[in-house]
């Protein structure tokens, strides 16, 4: 083939760029492994350690959870003895004192001889007790391996028991995630109301619970451009509740919940793989939100925490 001048420069200058891309892609794959690599190796690590925590945690505070009590208003008597309004434990005294209802506000008197520890110290006198919406740490009452603390659901103020050597915690039977897949880490963008709102919201337990949003978030997800609808906990803190076409399957029917942080570019990252069940899916004394109907995704997410083997109702199959 014959070339002119002008064509053999162009060939000379298409070969050079060739040869300089080559270069500098060998350059990079000896400096560093692929992306999609270091991306999984990367979602692992934190998914393993994340899921670590987790655990530890639920096991501690979730799984512990022995009885839920409503409170009645006026007083309401507590300890092991069958005649007590609440029955406690059988490691609790069988009279441990009184929990006294008046409006919003619930105090805790002991009886004579009861240990009972507040804050690091023995309770010797009526206490009055924040609910858990009240106070980050739970205002909680420790009588040797149980802790009592007050808990809001709607309306309804009720005592939360938690005995680790209780039937509840010792029949769980742990936790069992999918493998971390690094397609289900994503990146959203916040799209925000035009002022932020307070959602009202039903739980398990059929009471209606409110909760701050600010906007929903938008993601592609197996190849799907979605919304979910977060709640904010805290400033720049998203707390959310969804179902996906892997709920009542593969994963609880009620629901999942996921955390993620909004950045200054208004985007966050969600990783799928830290989705967990909710403490009601393996615990019938605990209340927790239904999805709203924006957080009901037409896609499976076959990531984060897989169902719980065992079907749990609230008591009295208030579900």
């Amino acid at each position: 083939m014959i070339l002119t001048r002008v064509s053999r420069m162009a060939l000379v200058v298409t070969l050079a760029a060739a040869l300089a891309l080559g270069a500098a892609a060998c350059t990079r794959s000896a400096q560093s492994p692929p992306p999609s690599q270091a991306d999984q190796r990367a979602a692992n690590e934190a998914a393993a350690s994340w899921q670590a925590r987790h655990e530890v945690d639920y096991r501690r505070d979730w799984v512990s959870i022995a009885a839920l009590h409503n409170l009645k208003p006026g007083v309401n008597t507590a300890g092991s003895a069958s005649t007590s309004d609440i029955v406690l434990p059988a490691s609790v005294p069988p009279t441990l004192g009184r929990f006294i209802m008046d409006g919003q506000h619930v105090r805790f008197e002991p009886a004579p001889g009861a240990v009972v520890i507040h804050g690091n110290v023995p309770v010797v006198a009526p206490v009055d007790l924040r609910d858990d919406r009240e106070t980050a740490e739970e205002d909680e009452l420790i009588i040797g391996d149980v802790r009592l603390v007050i808990h809001v659901s709607g309306e309804r103020r009720s005592l939360r028991v938690r005995d680790p050597n209780g039937p509840l915690a010792k029949g769980f039977v742990g936790f069992s995630w999918f493998r971390v897949d690094p397609n289900y880490r994503v990146i959203g963008r916040l799209i925000r109301d035009p002022q932020p709102q307070m959602l009202k919201v039903v739980n398990t337990y059929g009471d209606v619970d409110e909760y701050k949003s600010e906007g929903v978030v938008e993601f592609t997800i197996e190849g799907q451009t979605v919304r979910l609808r977060p709640f904010t906990t805290r400033p720049n803190r998203f707390y959310f509740v969804f179902r996906d076409a892997s709920s009542g399957h593969e994963t609880y029917g009620t629901a999942r919940f996921l955390y993620s942080d909004l950045r200054e570019d208004g985007t966050t990252l969600l990783d799928f793989n830290e989705a967990y069940n909710p403490p009601c899916a393996f615990n019938p004394n605990t209340t927790c939100p239904i999805p709203v109907r924006e957080n009901r995704l037409p896609v499976k997410i076959l990531a984060g925490e897989k169902a719980y083997p065992v079907h749990v109702l609230p008591p009295r199959g208030r579900l």
